[in-house]
């Protein structure tokens, strides 16, 4: 199991619940977590190789809490996998940004 698939896993529901419950708070873990990425000097495309596993796991597993996850989701599943690849850049970007 990929690291950060298994990183969202591990985190207790009540931490997902906190997380997920709005954008912004999501768009700021998130974005922690880019940061942190980026101190290891990872690249952006390992990076967004990264979200995109942290993405699909919450596709499958997590009820979006609000409209912008509800979105991301449906974007999600009728994307295909290089469609999904995009998205998670472009969302990597967003929070780099943000943050």
């Amino acid at each position: 199991m990929e690291r950060a698939e298994k990183a969202v896993r591990e985190k207790s529901q009540e931490e997902k619940e906190q997380i997920l419950q709005n954008f912004e708070e999501f768009k700021n873990y998130l974005g922690d977590k880019v940061e942190k990425g980026q101190k290891l000097g990872l690249s952006e495309e390992a990076i967004a190789k990264s979200a995109k596993k942290v993405a699909d796991y919450l596709a499958k597993n997590e009820e979006p809490k609000n409209r912008e996850e509800y979105l991301l989701q449906q974007l999600w599943k009728v994307g295909e996998e290089e469609d999904r690849h995009h998205l998670a850049r472009m969302l990597v970007r967003l929070t780099d940004e943000t943050n």
